[in-house]
């Protein structure tokens, strides 16, 4: 999910933003029926949900593709409906690896059709996941993907996320309160503050 999200971000999620399924309790038990105190995603939210295919595993995208949508990516560009999603040019992002070296990757801000904006992340516009079919997401399943284009296992796999079921929605992602590079283990305490990232704590997650 970079841009948006690092390894090593700290997340306050909000389980009440689409009420309650039994994802919402601890090891998903399975006593709450389908989702009680509905609130119907939007469309940009950043989203935990369950894998579908194993409803244990938790994973974090951007929600793009709403019920009835027809989704799909031509030469790197995200299509809903027909029409393509704005797409402008920002500077590169730029970030330090886990082996210290740092890396550019071209940086972009994309608009959705509800007027919802975001930054992405692309290698190159003819990757793997760059050219697909249309997919049509269907009724009671949302179509995921994220931030970083090139590197991300989300909704355009089927067999690896596919379409999410509303059932699946954990919560919304909301605040990032706290931060670090993963260069200090637990112990080292000398070294907590050169690992943390203290400009990312408590920023709101667009």
């Amino acid at each position: 999910m970079i841009p948006t999200l690092l390894v090593g971000d700290y997340l306050f999620v909000s389980k009440y933003s689409y009420g309650y399924s039994r994802h919402s309790l601890p090891w998903s038990w399975p006593i709450i029926p389908g989702r009680i105190m509905i609130s119907e995603p939007e469309r940009g939210d950043v989203a935990v949900f369950k894998l579908p295919s194993d409803n244990t595993t938790d994973y974090i995208k951007r929600i793009v593709g709403l019920p009835g949508d027809r989704i799909q990516m031509r030469q790197g560009r995200l299509w809903i409906n027909e029409k393509q999603v704005k797409r402008r040019r920002i500077e590169d992002f730029v970030y330090t690896d886990g082996f210290r070296r740092i890396n550019r990757l071209a940086q972009f801000v994309e608009t959705l059709p509800n007027g919802r904006v975001h930054r992405i992340v692309e290698q190159t516009d003819q990757g793997q996941l760059d050219n697909t079919g249309v997919y049509t997401v269907p009724k009671g399943h949302y179509f995921a993907m994220g931030d970083n284009r090139d590197n991300s296992l989300d909704s355009r796999v089927m067999s690896g996320v596919g379409f999410v079921p509303f059932e699946n929605l954990v919560g919304r992602a909301e605040v990032l309160f706290f931060s670090t590079d993963g260069g200090a283990g637990w112990w080292e305490f000398w070294r907590w503050p050169g690992a943390t990232r203290f400009h990312r704590f408590f920023q709101s997650i667009e």
